[in-house]
């Protein structure tokens, strides 16, 4: 098998570049070119040198590790101990990944390919491993999207048990800083209408109503009061509920502000909103969302 080396540099400097990028940016560290430059430069250098090594093969191992571990230092700038942690261990995860995605494109194609010491020396059109790449990094970045609102939504949901003439219904709650609806001065809460006879059954009494402004629409809902709403380890009585659009899987009941403390809410961001918000509307015609 002939490799030429100009082609392997220029590979390698590509594909450790762009497992780098992307471990950066699952680790939502600071991307600076010249590290990263310096970094995929150094890489493709290992990549070059290391199959003229001659190691056994739990050495070899090692020093890839070993030399995985520098582009990660390399490339971090200046981060905290969990930005290196998180961006090492998001290359090390997106590098087995590919190969194995490689080693499969290889084999399904028949293209050539010799195991060493621990690396692997292939012939492959660049286009093939452009190709295979590409594929990767959009699954990738998609499933880091996805993962980080993921992550993000479960930070501001908190478990709600709600109680109302003998019925018992525990839901999750969504801490939305948007929602600064009142009812005759008190906070008020939304949910769907399916939930609303989950909870009151088919004896729902109006305790009035209140305008319910969106970006796209404005109207007038029924309020309802339930007896008793516990948010974590937090119990309130005779809490405000009213009808609104709740279709989300991950929650049922869209808590006010005054209800986000012990919710990954700080009671100073949660008066900051209310204080802000008061005076720039009127009594029982609130917005729901900022």
């Amino acid at each position: 098998m002939v490799v030429y080396v100009e082609y392997a540099l220029a590979e390698n400097f590509l594909l450790d570049g762009l497992i780098l990028y992307l471990a950066l940016k699952i680790a939502r560290g600071r991307v600076r070119a010249w590290r990263l430059i310096l970094a995929a430069a150094v890489g493709a250098a290992e990549a070059v040198c290391f199959p003229l090594l001659s190691v056994p093969v739990w050495c070899a191992y090692l020093l890839k590790i070993l030399g995985g571990l520098l582009l990660c230092v390399i490339v971090v700038s200046k981060g905290r101990m969990k930005t290196y942690v998180v961006v090492t261990a998001a290359f090390f995860l997106i590098t087995f990944a590919l190969g194995g995605l490689l080693t499969a494109a290889y084999s399904f194609f028949n293209v050539e390919y010799e195991e060493g010491s621990g690396y692997l020396v292939e012939q492959a059109p660049v286009a093939l491993v452009i190709a295979a790449f590409g594929i990767f990094t959009v699954f990738a970045v998609k499933f880091t999207k996805y993962f980080y609102r993921y992550a993000k939504l479960q930070k501001k949901i908190a478990p709600c048990v709600l109680e109302h003439g003998g019925r018992k219904v525990s839901w999750k709650g969504l801490a939305d800083s948007g929602n600064l609806l009142e009812f005759e001065g008190a906070p008020v809460c939304v949910f769907s209408a399916m939930a609303a006879f989950a909870l009151f059954g088919r004896n729902l009494k109006e305790a009035g109503r209140l305008t319910m402004r969106t970006v796209a629409s404005e109207k007038e809902t029924p309020v309802f009061v339930c007896d008793k709403m516990r948010v974590g380890n937090r119990n309130f009585e005779n809490v405000y509920l009213t009808v609104g659009d709740v279709e989300s899987k991950e929650y049922q009941i869209i808590l006010h502000t005054a209800y986000m403390e012990g919710c990954n809410e700080t009671v100073s961001e949660t008066e900051s909103v209310v204080e802000k918000s008061r005076g720039k509307r009127k009594r029982r015609t609130l917005p729901l969302w900022k």
